[in-house]
């Protein structure tokens, strides 16, 4: 996994900024993909260790089960031409005083390969909803009545969540279990696999696993069953001031759903407003 820039500022009074940042949060997931914000000053250097202290540092591993059981999980949700989810996460967010406030939301995902993503969004922020159904990308906050569109979305998942991050620098957190190949992206750079042990997930049993990438540390419980489905993900930002954490919950998963062509197509409602799709400096959203 790679880390990217992280969206802060929950409480902006801008409009257009909070669109960007509601789309970060739209699938509600792991946030393993963000960057950890930089240290306010340069770190002091450090004294060096003496060779017992180093030969006694903590170490990365790399268990073949662990990342056994994460192709597994892989698997299932690339082999699935259709799936379902709700999802509920926590997120830690520093306040002007340098506090860390946490966030709660929750959103429900509908995903169809190759080309078709929708998801409802709310919790501590306004509801939001996206739309994205082969040839164009939709964002409504209904509270609003805003939404902003672009009709020259590329033609598959695998290509428009990088083409929605250029365009609208919209972050997706769950990015990597969208993908066709969930696997590979989430093992880009990882330096470190650990199969930490049974655990149980609201009364599913699960495998608990963490690793290890640049900049985050990131944790899956994956369901042990039949289905190897991921129910709950969490990752720490190691070179972030405080360590700030993202928790997410994963439910109600189905692998099997009746999908009509109307769910991922965005109808306007009576006197929406339309804004544009592209981030000015500040992060927010220019007026059509």
């Amino acid at each position: 996994m790679q880390a990217e820039s992280i969206g802060m500022g929950f409480r902006t009074n801008s409009a257009w900024r909070m669109l960007a940042i509601l789309l970060a949060l739209l699938t509600v997931g792991c946030a393993h993909r963000e960057k950890a914000a930089p240290p306010a000053a340069p770190p002091a250097a450090e004294t060096p260790k003496a060779p017992e202290a180093a030969a006694n540092a903590p170490r990365p591993v790399m268990q073949q089960q662990a990342l056994d059981l994460l192709k597994r999980m892989s698997e299932t949700l690339a082999g699935a031409k259709a799936f379902t989810y709700r999802s509920h996460s926590m997120a830690e967010e520093p306040a002007v005083t340098g506090q860390f406030l946490t966030f709660f939301g929750h959103a429900d995902v509908a995903l169809e390969r190759p080309n078709k993503l929708h998801a409802n969004v709310g919790g501590d922020i306004p509801n939001f909803h996206f739309y994205y159904d082969g040839s164009n990308v939709t964002a409504f906050d209904p509270e609003k009545n805003l939404y902003a569109i672009s009709s020259g979305a590329p033609g598959t998942i695998d290509e428009m969540l990088p083409f929605v991050m250029e365009k609208a620098g919209i972050q997706f957190p769950a990015a990597d279990f969208l993908y066709s190949d969930p696997y590979g992206m989430m093992t880009k750079d990882v330096i470190s696999a650990m199969d930490v042990g049974p655990s149980k997930v609201d009364g599913f049993p699960c495998e608990h696993l963490a690793f290890m990438g640049p900049g985050v540390n990131w944790e899956v419980w994956i369901d042990s069953g039949k289905q190897a489905l991921p129910r709950r993900m969490a990752v720490t930002y190691k070179e972030a001031t405080n360590f700030p954490r993202f928790l997410v919950e994963f439910s109600d998963w189905n692998l099997k759903p009746k999908l009509a062509a109307s769910t991922f197509a965005f109808k306007k409602p009576a006197n929406a407003k339309q804004i544009e799709f592209a981030p000015l400096a500040g992060g927010e959203f220019k007026k059509q």
